[in-house]
């Protein structure tokens, strides 16, 4: 089971074993992560899953967004290049050790 780092805006880190073929909002929600809302439920709807994927080795292993995930990305608040809607990031035994930082607010 590939393990997930979950990093909130204040530092607090939270480490959770990810079942493969999930989204990355799902593993977040079944472990209580805070700062992940998934209102939509994961339908690439509503931007509340917003995260930070870190750069370092992980940019080849995700594949890229899709338009309608860019599309749905400005709606969210403080959005960089690393930006990705969580319910569209689904895990793979490649992403074993992959980091997402959480923003201060998904509103």
């Amino acid at each position: 089971m590939p393990t997930i780092t979950f990093i909130q805006h204040d530092g607090s880190e939270q480490h959770v074993e990810a079942d493969v073929g999930q989204s990355l909002m799902q593993v977040a929600l079944n472990n209580r992560v805070p700062g992940i809302l998934g209102d939509c439920g994961g339908n690439c709807s509503c931007a509340t899953c917003h995260g930070y994927i870190e750069k370092a080795n992980w940019a080849a292993k995700i594949p890229e967004a899709q338009q309608y995930e860019r599309d749905m990305l400005s709606c969210a608040s403080e959005v960089t290049e690393n930006s990705r809607l969580t319910c569209q990031v689904i895990v793979s035994p490649a992403l074993d050790g992959l980091v997402v930082r959480l923003p201060a607010s998904q509103y």
